[in-house]
């Protein structure tokens, strides 16, 4: 008995594992929805699969159920994240389950929304069907991290980009700084673009470096090309802190297509494009100087928007902001392998580091050699 226990298990991790690299699929198209996968098994079989891709489309329930067909009839079916039980754009998947004839539901994680937790896993046992739950939790958190911190805090995974040369620094003393790291590592930024919700960046990063602030779908791997075609891809919510109006209709972000939000104290009047809002908050005084309230902002934005994942580029001052303040989830550092000399510009800029028990740590969650370049993906020690 317990052999035939400890095979099963094994299966199912088998099965949600394949699961789970569907869910993956769904990570530049699925927002505000969360990354789900599902397969359906019979006679060890696998027999459907599909994941969610777009919110107000078919869920990744209803994608494998229509691939396996009449097969679906006392099969299992493994799902990344629990099946939906209420109506909203699409009928409910606990449905569709029941009606197949699914004899046997395998749920990685339950529905983190507190009002629908459990009512599906409810409904199936309801029916007559065998559920299991709770299985390879670690990874049902890692592939939806923006979505569950969203809906449990209101507030959204935020990570902030930096690149740098091994002695810490980012340009030149003169500014000059195209380019510290390989292409390869700026092809990689692209995907990190391509997974958020939105991109925030300051009117100083504007002022500095005019960039474009959008996703490049030819800058893509040929995998990725052929995986997720031009018109799949979409363009994440540009977001600029603009407290002092610095930003124009002129800059060359504002001419590529995508929504902007133009975070600032006052408005002005400009004549912006219909793509452009000008959002206001409130302000904070920080050594004489008025700056934007950074908490409210990230939360009304979240709010308005559903944002589940936000990629942070900016330079050294507003870097330093955001690690002061707690609101960097995560860390990813391009880390060039030359020196650009002491007299160059830092990475970031952390004035109320005074003794050691103030420093920030991270812990290394993943290294990566990126063309030339290491990738460092860190998270805080406090996390």
């Amino acid at each position: 008995m317990k052999n035939n226990t400890t095979t099963t298990k094994a299966r199912d991790k088998i099965y949600l594992t394949r699961a789970f690299q569907l869910a993956w699929k769904g990570r530049f198209t699925t927002t505000p929805n969360p990354n789900v996968g599902c397969v359906i098994v019979r006679n060890n079989k696998i027999v459907g699969e599909g994941y969610h891709i777009k919110a107000g489309e078919a869920h990744a329930e209803i994608h494998a159920l229509r691939v396996a067909g009449n097969l679906s009839q006392g099969a299992t079916a493994y799902v990344t994240l629990e099946p939906c039980s209420h109506y909203g754009r699409t009928p409910p998947c606990t449905t569709a389950l029941i009606n197949a004839g699914i004899k046997r539901v395998v749920i990685a994680m339950l529905d983190p929304n507190f009002c629908s937790k459990g009512r599906g896993l409810h409904l199936l046992q309801q029916a007559g069907i065998q559920v299991e739950h709770s299985l390879m939790l670690s990874e049902a958190e890692s592939i939806n991290k923006g979505f569950l911190k969203r809906v449990r805090t209101g507030l959204p995974w935020i990570k902030l980009k930096l690149a740098a040369s091994l002695d810490g620094r980012t340009a030149m003393s003169s500014g000059e700084s195209k380019w510290i790291t390989s292409i390869q590592s700026r092809q990689d930024v692209q995907n990190f673009r391509a997974e958020s919700d939105a991109i925030l960046s300051t009117a100083s990063t504007i002022l500095a470096d005019n960039p474009k602030l959008n996703v490049r779908w030819t800058c893509f791997s040929k995998t990725m090309k052929h995986t997720y075609g031009k018109n799949q891809i979409r363009q994440p919510l540009r977001i600029i802190i603009d407290s002092a109006n610095r930003v124009l209709p002129t800059h060359r972000f504002i001419q590529y297509k995508g929504k902007i939000l133009l975070a600032r104290l006052k408005k002005d009047h400009l004549n912006w494009p219909s793509s452009v809002e000008q959002l206001l908050f409130s302000s904070m005084c920080y050594h004489g100087q008025y700056y934007i309230n950074l908490i409210e902002l990230i939360k009304k934005i979240t709010q308005i928007h559903e944002i589940n994942n936000i990629w942070v580029e900016a330079g050294a001052t507003f870097s330093g902001a955001l690690l002061n303040i707690g609101l960097v989830d995560e860390l990813i550092l391009y880390q060039a392998l030359k020196f650009l000399g002491s007299d160059a510009r830092p990475l970031c800029l952390l004035p109320n580091i005074k003794c050691l028990n103030d420093i920030k740590s991270f812990k290394l969650i993943d290294i990566k050699i990126i063309g030339s370049d290491l990738r460092l993906r860190l998270m805080p020690k406090n996390t």
